[in-house]
């Protein structure tokens, strides 16, 4: 079996462009990966799979065309992959498995999302196919229900204070000030983010990620060819994924999500490191309780301790585990469709010593997302090469 390098990464600045069509986005990634990397030229791409959940419907029956069209590869083999929010992170796993299997030398991995220019209903269905419709939907809850819910179960068994769970989005805020292609580029105070405008409680306004455009792109090789390209390949040394029901009625627990779960311990087992051994990490923080079950469920603090762990700062730079250093999904965005890749990106940029709000030493960093409110999941671990 081939071993996996990820020789660059690309993103499109985050936010909103209702100017910019799909194209211009997935463009915008594609052309600051080329910049990283010598010797490469297009035809080298062998295949194609893009992430998206074509917010909105546009494009939805054939969007690996178009994004085809869009960066001139037009005549490879190319899928558009729909998994929820965690669909470009299932396209990276379905290139990683192309050059594995020794099928492609070269694949591209992305994603690619517009949420901004349809109506405020309109959005409000559309990020609603990606959860239950029989027993929740039509029940009239929302996202920001469905984790208010696992914010308060949370609260209610471990003593887990309202303060801590903002303190994410106030860690991620400033890394995100920090960032130039974050959609929210400034700073907030803890107070700020318990005050804000209610949502539903306890999550407020503050602990909400946004609606966002933005792409992302991967180019991944055979790890023999990376040194062709680039001196800083990154190696793919794990990965996996899992499932769980749809409602969250039928789950055992809400306040751990097996999927990731499932999905840390595949990708541990492969890369056969532990929680310990990770230097960085980019966790789903769609709402700030998501990115406390996600330090949980990734193994970096034990079953309950999340709020302690983000009260103690040990998620912030010069802590036990930097997480979401460019801002997370809660204030980088969260373009549905490109968010898994744009996760990878962070790290990329980590282990080759590229990011803004640089992890001293980081070789080994993670990346951790989910769909919907964690009915499927994607973890996938690289290491410097």
């Amino acid at each position: 079996m081939k071993k996996v390098a990820i020789i660059s990464c690309g993103q499109s600045k985050f936010g909103s462009f209702v100017e910019k069509t799909y194209e211009d986005l997935f463009a915008e990634a594609y052309l600051e990966a080329i910049t990283h990397i010598d010797n490469f030229e297009r035809s080298d791409i062998e295949e194609a799979f893009v992430g998206s959940l074509a917010f909105g419907g546009s494009q939805l029956g054939n969007m690996s065309a178009l994004i085809g069209d869009a960066i001139n590869v037009v005549g490879i083999p190319a899928a558009r992959v729909e998994n929820a929010c965690g669909s470009s992170s299932f396209a990276l796993r379905y290139a990683i498995y192309s050059i594995m299997s020794g099928q492609n030398k070269i694949a591209i991995a992305g994603g690619v999302e517009k949420m901004q220019d349809i109506s405020k209903k309109s959005r409000l269905w559309w990020f609603g196919v990606a959860g239950d419709i029989k027993w929740e939907r039509l029940s009239g809850m929302t996202f920001p229900g469905n984790y208010a819910l696992m914010a308060t179960r949370h609260m209610y068994e471990f003593g887990t204070k309202k303060e801590d769970i903002s303190r994410c989005a106030v860690k991620n805020h400033k890394y995100a000030a920090m960032n130039p292609k974050a959609q929210y580029q400034r700073e907030i105070t803890l107070e700020q983010a318990i005050n804000a405008p209610m949502v539903a409680w306890p999550l407020t306004v503050f602990d909400c990620c946004p609606l966002t455009d933005g792409a992302s792109i991967a180019i991944l090789c055979d790890a023999e060819l990376a040194k062709k390209y680039t001196d800083t390949p990154v190696h793919v040394i794990g990965m996996g994924a899992g499932t769980d029901y749809l409602a969250l009625y039928r789950r055992e627990s809400l306040t751990r999500i097996e999927a990731a779960i499932k999905a840390s311990r595949a990708a541990y087992n492969m890369a056969k490191i532990e929680p310990k051994n990770v230097q960085v990490a980019e966790v789903h923080d769609c709402f700030t309780i998501a990115e406390i079950l996600a330090y949980e469920d990734c193994g970096f603090c034990k079953k309950g301790e999340g709020g302690l762990f983000s009260h103690e700062g040990q998620s912030e730079v010069g802590g036990k585990v930097p997480i979401n250093t460019g801002g997370g999904l809660k204030a980088k965005g969260h373009p549905i469709g490109a968010t898994g890749v744009a996760q990878i990106y962070e790290v990329w940029k980590q282990i080759t010593e590229r990011h803004r709000n640089q992890v001293d030493g980081a070789e080994v960093g993670l990346t951790h997302n989910v769909g919907g409110t964690g009915s499927a999941a994607a973890i996938t671990i690289l290491k410097r090469g």
